[in-house]
Protein backbone atom coordinates (compact mmCIF):
# COMPACT_ATOMS: atom_id res chain seq x y z
CA UNK A 1 0.00 0.00 0.00
CA UNK A 2 1.08 3.67 -1.44
CA UNK A 3 1.51 4.45 2.64
CA UNK A 4 3.16 7.75 2.62
CA UNK A 5 2.91 9.69 5.72
CA UNK A 6 2.03 12.82 3.52
CA UNK A 7 -1.88 12.44 3.64
CA UNK A 8 -2.39 14.16 0.33
CA UNK A 9 -0.37 11.78 -1.37
CA UNK A 10 -2.45 8.68 0.44
CA UNK A 11 -5.60 10.88 -1.13
CA UNK A 12 -4.50 11.02 -4.89
CA UNK A 13 -3.36 7.33 -4.94
CA UNK A 14 -7.16 6.48 -3.38
CA UNK A 15 -9.44 9.33 -4.62
CA UNK A 16 -10.78 6.86 -7.16
CA UNK A 17 -11.80 4.43 -4.53
CA UNK A 18 -12.93 6.33 -1.83
CA UNK A 19 -16.97 6.59 -2.69
CA UNK A 20 -18.74 6.14 0.43
CA UNK A 21 -17.67 2.73 1.60
CA UNK A 22 -18.60 3.59 5.30
CA UNK A 23 -21.90 1.76 4.81
CA UNK A 24 -20.87 -0.77 1.84
CA UNK A 25 -19.28 -2.72 3.91
CA UNK A 26 -18.57 -5.40 0.77
CA UNK A 27 -17.67 -3.10 -1.78
CA UNK A 28 -14.36 -3.69 -3.42
CA UNK A 29 -11.69 -1.41 -2.65
CA UNK A 30 -8.18 -1.81 -5.06
CA UNK A 31 -5.41 -0.85 -3.23
CA UNK A 32 -1.59 -1.10 -4.43
CA UNK A 33 0.69 -2.80 -2.35
CA UNK A 34 3.50 -1.08 -0.72
CA UNK A 35 6.57 -2.61 -2.30
CA UNK A 36 6.51 -4.57 -5.50
CA UNK A 37 7.07 -8.67 -5.29
CA UNK A 38 10.39 -9.79 -5.79
CA UNK A 39 10.23 -13.37 -7.94
CA UNK A 40 12.78 -16.16 -8.02
CA UNK A 41 12.22 -18.84 -11.20
CA UNK A 42 8.57 -17.27 -10.99
CA UNK A 43 6.57 -14.47 -12.25
CA UNK A 44 5.60 -12.63 -9.34
CA UNK A 45 1.22 -11.68 -8.42
CA UNK A 46 0.03 -8.33 -9.19
CA UNK A 47 0.48 -5.60 -7.05
CA UNK A 48 -3.23 -4.70 -7.06
CA UNK A 49 -4.50 -6.59 -4.42
CA UNK A 50 -8.55 -6.45 -4.08
CA UNK A 51 -10.50 -6.18 -0.41
CA UNK A 52 -13.49 -4.45 1.48
CA UNK A 53 -14.37 -2.40 4.55
CA UNK A 54 -15.43 -5.15 6.21
CA UNK A 55 -12.06 -6.99 5.58
CA UNK A 56 -9.50 -3.87 6.58
CA UNK A 57 -11.71 -3.39 9.76
CA UNK A 58 -11.06 -7.07 10.54
CA UNK A 59 -7.49 -6.45 9.98
CA UNK A 60 -7.77 -3.89 12.04
CA UNK A 61 -9.29 -5.52 15.05
CA UNK A 62 -7.59 -8.32 15.25
CA UNK A 63 -3.88 -7.28 14.65
CA UNK A 64 -5.12 -4.58 17.74
CA UNK A 65 -5.53 -7.18 19.51
CA UNK A 66 -2.94 -9.58 18.97
CA UNK A 67 -0.44 -6.25 20.02
CA UNK A 68 -2.66 -5.92 22.86
CA UNK A 69 -2.31 -9.47 23.81
CA UNK A 70 1.75 -9.44 23.79
CA UNK A 71 2.14 -6.41 25.46
CA UNK A 72 0.06 -7.80 28.05
CA UNK A 73 2.09 -11.16 27.77
CA UNK A 74 5.45 -9.00 28.50
CA UNK A 75 4.25 -7.75 31.87
CA UNK A 76 3.08 -11.00 33.02
CA UNK A 77 6.29 -12.28 32.31
CA UNK A 78 7.87 -9.23 34.22
CA UNK A 79 5.89 -10.18 37.29
CA UNK A 80 6.69 -13.71 36.79
CA UNK A 81 3.06 -15.27 35.93
CA UNK A 82 4.79 -16.68 32.74
CA UNK A 83 7.90 -18.58 33.53
CA UNK A 84 10.65 -19.95 31.00
CA UNK A 85 10.77 -18.78 27.57
CA UNK A 86 8.69 -16.08 25.72
CA UNK A 87 8.72 -14.75 22.54
CA UNK A 88 6.32 -11.96 21.67
CA UNK A 89 4.99 -11.08 17.61
CA UNK A 90 4.79 -7.62 18.12
CA UNK A 91 4.88 -5.54 14.46
CA UNK A 92 5.22 -8.67 12.62
CA UNK A 93 1.06 -9.37 12.86
CA UNK A 94 0.47 -8.58 9.38
CA UNK A 95 2.19 -12.21 8.46
CA UNK A 96 -0.55 -13.97 10.26
CA UNK A 97 -3.20 -11.55 9.15
CA UNK A 98 -2.87 -11.68 5.92
CA UNK A 99 -1.70 -15.53 5.40
CA UNK A 100 -5.07 -16.52 7.13
CA UNK A 101 -6.76 -14.07 4.99
CA UNK A 102 -6.03 -16.35 1.74
CA UNK A 103 -6.47 -19.78 2.79
CA UNK A 104 -9.27 -21.97 4.92
CA UNK A 105 -8.85 -23.86 8.16
CA UNK A 106 -8.54 -26.44 6.19
CA UNK A 107 -5.16 -25.66 5.27
CA UNK A 108 -2.31 -26.71 7.57
CA UNK A 109 0.03 -24.33 9.57
CA UNK A 110 3.14 -24.93 11.58
CA UNK A 111 5.45 -22.86 13.12
CA UNK A 112 8.18 -22.15 15.67
CA UNK A 113 7.88 -20.66 18.69
CA UNK A 114 6.90 -17.00 17.62
CA UNK A 115 3.71 -18.73 18.18
CA UNK A 116 0.65 -16.59 20.16
CA UNK A 117 -0.53 -14.59 17.77
CA UNK A 118 -1.21 -17.42 14.88
CA UNK A 119 -2.91 -19.35 17.02
CA UNK A 120 -5.62 -16.35 17.88
CA UNK A 121 -5.48 -16.05 13.98
CA UNK A 122 -6.46 -19.62 13.46
CA UNK A 123 -9.53 -19.21 15.88
CA UNK A 124 -7.74 -19.47 19.09
CA UNK A 125 -9.23 -17.63 22.16
CA UNK A 126 -7.65 -14.85 24.58
CA UNK A 127 -8.47 -17.22 27.78
CA UNK A 128 -6.79 -20.02 26.32
CA UNK A 129 -3.82 -18.61 24.95
CA UNK A 130 -2.94 -16.60 28.84
CA UNK A 131 -4.12 -19.65 30.99
CA UNK A 132 -1.42 -21.67 28.45
CA UNK A 133 1.04 -18.73 28.87
CA UNK A 134 0.81 -19.00 32.53
CA UNK A 135 0.94 -23.07 32.62
CA UNK A 136 -2.94 -23.18 33.27
CA UNK A 137 -5.71 -26.26 32.81
CA UNK A 138 -7.54 -24.63 30.61
CA UNK A 139 -4.64 -23.58 28.60
CA UNK A 140 -4.83 -24.55 24.44
CA UNK A 141 -2.26 -26.95 25.60
CA UNK A 142 -3.76 -27.71 28.76
CA UNK A 143 -1.12 -25.86 30.10
CA UNK A 144 2.26 -28.25 29.57
CA UNK A 145 3.06 -26.57 26.46
CA UNK A 146 3.20 -22.05 27.63
CA UNK A 147 4.51 -19.84 24.93
CA UNK A 148 6.40 -21.88 22.75
CA UNK A 149 3.71 -25.22 22.22
CA UNK A 150 0.36 -23.57 21.39
CA UNK A 151 -1.39 -25.81 19.21
CA UNK A 152 -5.03 -26.21 17.69
CA UNK A 153 -5.64 -29.19 15.82
CA UNK A 154 -9.22 -28.19 14.83
CA UNK A 155 -8.27 -25.25 12.76
CA UNK A 156 -5.39 -27.26 11.63
CA UNK A 157 -2.49 -25.07 13.53
CA UNK A 158 0.17 -27.97 14.40
CA UNK A 159 2.51 -25.63 16.83
CA UNK A 160 4.34 -24.38 18.44
CA UNK A 161 7.71 -25.84 18.23
CA UNK A 162 11.03 -24.79 20.25
CA UNK A 163 13.59 -26.63 18.53
CA UNK A 164 15.02 -24.40 15.80
CA UNK A 165 13.80 -25.47 11.94
CA UNK A 166 12.50 -28.68 13.35
CA UNK A 167 9.21 -27.84 12.51
CA UNK A 168 10.00 -27.32 8.86
CA UNK A 169 10.44 -30.86 7.86
CA UNK A 170 6.63 -31.87 10.41
CA UNK A 171 5.19 -29.23 7.30
CA UNK A 172 6.45 -31.47 4.90
CA UNK A 173 4.99 -34.72 6.21
CA UNK A 174 1.59 -32.45 6.55
CA UNK A 175 2.13 -31.66 3.25
CA UNK A 176 2.98 -35.09 1.59
CA UNK A 177 -0.53 -36.32 3.56
CA UNK A 178 -2.35 -33.70 1.88
CA UNK A 179 -1.10 -35.00 -1.50
CA UNK A 180 -1.59 -39.06 -0.43
CA UNK A 181 -4.93 -37.73 0.55
CA UNK A 182 -5.97 -36.19 -2.83
CA UNK A 183 -7.03 -33.18 -0.49
CA UNK A 184 -6.70 -29.20 -2.30
CA UNK A 185 -5.24 -28.10 0.48
CA UNK A 186 -1.50 -26.62 1.50
CA UNK A 187 0.88 -26.34 4.31
CA UNK A 188 2.04 -23.25 5.22
CA UNK A 189 5.74 -24.35 7.44
CA UNK A 190 7.10 -21.24 9.11
CA UNK A 191 10.59 -20.18 10.38
CA UNK A 192 12.59 -17.55 10.94
CA UNK A 193 15.81 -16.43 8.90
CA UNK A 194 17.25 -17.91 11.83
CA UNK A 195 16.70 -21.55 11.10
CA UNK A 196 17.45 -20.81 7.24
CA UNK A 197 20.74 -22.30 7.44
CA UNK A 198 19.28 -25.25 9.10
CA UNK A 199 20.43 -28.69 6.97
CA UNK A 200 17.11 -30.26 8.04
CA UNK A 201 15.28 -27.36 6.08
CA UNK A 202 17.36 -28.32 2.66
CA UNK A 203 16.65 -32.02 3.66
CA UNK A 204 12.62 -31.78 3.85
CA UNK A 205 12.56 -28.84 1.17
CA UNK A 206 14.07 -30.98 -1.45
CA UNK A 207 11.93 -34.09 -0.41
CA UNK A 208 8.75 -31.44 -1.11
CA UNK A 209 10.23 -30.87 -4.36
CA UNK A 210 11.09 -34.38 -5.44
CA UNK A 211 7.25 -34.90 -4.75
CA UNK A 212 5.54 -31.60 -6.05
CA UNK A 213 3.76 -31.48 -2.19
CA UNK A 214 1.52 -28.85 -2.02
CA UNK A 215 4.31 -26.84 0.62
CA UNK A 216 4.56 -23.15 0.82
CA UNK A 217 7.68 -22.40 3.43
CA UNK A 218 7.58 -18.81 4.72
CA UNK A 219 10.80 -17.55 6.32
CA UNK A 220 9.60 -14.38 8.54
CA UNK A 221 12.47 -12.63 8.00
CA UNK A 222 12.84 -9.99 11.11
CA UNK A 223 16.63 -9.46 10.52
CA UNK A 224 17.56 -10.93 13.60
CA UNK A 225 18.63 -14.49 14.82
CA UNK A 226 18.16 -13.78 18.63
CA UNK A 227 21.13 -10.99 18.48
CA UNK A 228 22.52 -12.17 15.72
CA UNK A 229 22.34 -10.03 12.33
CA UNK A 230 21.52 -11.72 9.38
CA UNK A 231 24.34 -9.84 7.63
CA UNK A 232 26.45 -11.62 10.35
CA UNK A 233 25.16 -14.69 10.09
CA UNK A 234 23.93 -16.11 6.60
CA UNK A 235 26.48 -15.40 3.10
CA UNK A 236 22.99 -15.07 1.56
CA UNK A 237 20.42 -13.30 3.05
CA UNK A 238 17.89 -13.71 0.25
CA UNK A 239 16.26 -16.42 1.74
CA UNK A 240 13.24 -16.76 -1.43
CA UNK A 241 16.45 -17.56 -3.89
CA UNK A 242 17.60 -20.16 -1.27
CA UNK A 243 15.70 -22.66 -2.65
CA UNK A 244 17.97 -23.05 -5.63
CA UNK A 245 15.90 -25.04 -7.59
CA UNK A 246 12.16 -24.13 -6.07
CA UNK A 247 10.50 -20.95 -6.80
CA UNK A 248 10.47 -17.74 -4.28
CA UNK A 249 9.03 -14.73 -3.59
CA UNK A 250 9.88 -11.72 -1.39
CA UNK A 251 6.90 -9.99 -0.04
CA UNK A 252 6.69 -7.03 2.43
CA UNK A 253 5.99 -8.61 5.33
CA UNK A 254 4.50 -5.53 7.07
CA UNK A 255 2.04 -5.16 4.37
CA UNK A 256 -1.15 -7.64 5.31
CA UNK A 257 -2.50 -6.88 2.14
CA UNK A 258 0.71 -7.43 0.61
CA UNK A 259 1.13 -11.15 2.20
CA UNK A 260 -2.48 -11.63 1.46
CA UNK A 261 -1.87 -11.68 -2.25
CA UNK A 262 1.00 -13.57 -2.30
CA UNK A 263 -0.49 -16.76 0.29
CA UNK A 264 -3.21 -16.61 -2.71
CA UNK A 265 -1.28 -16.75 -4.96
CA UNK A 266 1.22 -19.54 -3.29
CA UNK A 267 -1.83 -21.49 -2.26
CA UNK A 268 -2.75 -21.50 -6.47
CA UNK A 269 0.93 -22.14 -7.28
CA UNK A 270 1.63 -25.29 -5.19
CA UNK A 271 -1.37 -27.37 -5.69
CA UNK A 272 -0.21 -27.16 -9.46
CA UNK A 273 3.53 -27.07 -9.09
CA UNK A 274 4.56 -28.04 -6.10
CA UNK A 275 6.46 -26.09 -3.35
CA UNK A 276 7.56 -22.21 -3.07
CA UNK A 277 9.03 -20.06 -0.55
CA UNK A 278 7.62 -17.04 0.37
CA UNK A 279 10.16 -14.37 2.57
CA UNK A 280 8.38 -12.21 4.55
CA UNK A 281 10.03 -8.60 5.25
CA UNK A 282 8.92 -8.16 8.68
CA UNK A 283 10.38 -6.79 12.06
CA UNK A 284 10.07 -7.88 15.56
CA UNK A 285 9.93 -4.67 18.40
CA UNK A 286 10.75 -6.89 21.67
CA UNK A 287 13.90 -8.68 21.95
CA UNK A 288 14.37 -12.11 20.48
CA UNK A 289 12.67 -13.79 23.58
CA UNK A 290 12.07 -12.16 27.22
CA UNK A 291 15.44 -12.54 28.21
CA UNK A 292 16.71 -10.10 25.77
CA UNK A 293 16.46 -6.10 25.83
CA UNK A 294 16.66 -6.38 22.26
CA UNK A 295 18.42 -3.02 22.52
CA UNK A 296 22.78 -4.27 22.39
CA UNK A 297 22.57 -5.56 18.64
CA UNK A 298 20.25 -2.91 17.26
CA UNK A 299 19.68 0.85 18.06
CA UNK A 300 16.12 2.47 19.31
CA UNK A 301 16.63 4.62 16.62
CA UNK A 302 15.96 1.45 14.15
CA UNK A 303 13.08 0.20 16.12
CA UNK A 304 11.51 3.91 16.22
CA UNK A 305 11.78 4.31 12.79
CA UNK A 306 10.17 1.06 11.87
CA UNK A 307 7.70 1.83 14.06
CA UNK A 308 6.87 5.02 12.25
CA UNK A 309 7.34 4.08 8.90
CA UNK A 310 6.55 0.36 8.10
CA UNK A 311 3.92 -0.27 11.22
CA UNK A 312 1.06 -2.54 9.82
CA UNK A 313 -1.15 -1.39 12.18
CA UNK A 314 -0.62 2.11 11.19
CA UNK A 315 -0.64 1.37 7.87
CA UNK A 316 -4.39 -0.09 7.87
CA UNK A 317 -5.49 2.62 10.42
CA UNK A 318 -4.11 5.03 7.05
CA UNK A 319 -6.10 3.14 4.65
CA UNK A 320 -9.76 2.69 6.78
CA UNK A 321 -9.10 6.81 7.64
CA UNK A 322 -8.49 7.80 4.00
CA UNK A 323 -11.67 5.36 2.65
CA UNK A 324 -14.04 6.91 5.14
CA UNK A 325 -14.53 3.45 6.66
CA UNK A 326 -14.24 4.82 10.02
CA UNK A 327 -13.09 7.61 12.18
CA UNK A 328 -9.84 8.38 13.98
CA UNK A 329 -11.71 8.10 17.21
CA UNK A 330 -13.79 4.49 16.54
CA UNK A 331 -10.03 3.31 15.50
CA UNK A 332 -9.16 4.52 19.36
CA UNK A 333 -12.38 3.12 21.14
CA UNK A 334 -11.65 -0.10 19.30
CA UNK A 335 -8.28 -0.40 21.30
CA UNK A 336 -9.70 0.63 24.51
CA UNK A 337 -12.13 -2.05 23.79
CA UNK A 338 -9.24 -4.47 22.64
CA UNK A 339 -7.31 -3.74 26.46
CA UNK A 340 -10.29 -4.32 28.40
CA UNK A 341 -11.18 -7.90 26.70
CA UNK A 342 -7.52 -8.30 27.35
CA UNK A 343 -7.81 -7.54 31.01
CA UNK A 344 -10.52 -9.79 31.18
CA UNK A 345 -9.13 -12.72 29.79
CA UNK A 346 -6.32 -12.14 31.97
CA UNK A 347 -8.38 -12.60 35.20
CA UNK A 348 -10.44 -15.07 34.29
CA UNK A 349 -7.08 -17.47 33.04
CA UNK A 350 -5.75 -16.59 36.71
CA UNK A 351 -8.96 -18.09 38.25
CA UNK A 352 -8.15 -21.76 35.86
CA UNK A 353 -6.18 -24.07 38.62
CA UNK A 354 -2.88 -26.18 37.89
CA UNK A 355 -3.04 -28.93 36.13
CA UNK A 356 -3.28 -31.82 37.66
CA UNK A 357 0.50 -33.82 38.12
CA UNK A 358 -1.42 -37.08 36.74
CA UNK A 359 -1.22 -34.97 33.22
CA UNK A 360 2.17 -35.38 33.19
CA UNK A 361 1.62 -38.73 31.86
CA UNK A 362 -1.03 -38.13 29.62
CA UNK A 363 0.23 -37.40 25.75
CA UNK A 364 3.15 -39.33 25.86
CA UNK A 365 2.02 -42.57 24.35
CA UNK A 366 -1.03 -43.67 21.76
CA UNK A 367 -4.61 -44.43 23.76
CA UNK A 368 -5.63 -47.53 23.31
CA UNK A 369 -2.41 -50.11 23.46
CA UNK A 370 -2.64 -50.77 27.29
CA UNK A 371 0.54 -49.03 27.96
CA UNK A 372 1.51 -49.97 31.52
CA UNK A 373 4.08 -48.20 33.40
CA UNK A 374 6.42 -50.51 35.25
CA UNK A 375 9.07 -49.98 38.87
CA UNK A 376 12.46 -51.06 38.19
CA UNK A 377 12.23 -54.38 38.90
CA UNK A 378 9.10 -54.61 36.57
CA UNK A 379 7.08 -56.74 39.31
CA UNK A 380 4.91 -53.82 40.57
CA UNK A 381 2.52 -52.11 38.06
CA UNK A 382 3.01 -48.66 38.75
CA UNK A 383 0.49 -46.80 37.00
CA UNK A 384 -1.73 -48.54 33.61
CA UNK A 385 -2.54 -45.27 31.22
CA UNK A 386 -5.48 -45.20 28.86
Amino acid sequence: MALSTNRTAINHLLKPLTVSTRHLSSATITIETSLPFTPHKIDPPSRAVETNPKELMKFFNDMALMRRMEIAADSLYKAKLIRGFCHLYDGQEAVAIGMEAAITKKDCIITAYRDHCIFLARGGGLHESFAELMGRKDGCSKGKGSSMHFYKKESAFYGGHGIVGAQVPLGIGLSFAQKYSKEEHVTFAMYGDGAANQGQLFEALNMAALWDLPAILVCENNHYGMGTAEWRAAKSSAYYKRGDYVPGLKVDGMDALAVKQACKFAKEHVLKNGPIILEMDTYRYHGHSMSDPGSTYRTRDEISGIRQERDPIERIRKLILAHDIATEKELKDIEKEKRKVVDEAIAKAKESPMPDPSELFTNVYVKGFGVAVFGADRKEVRATLP
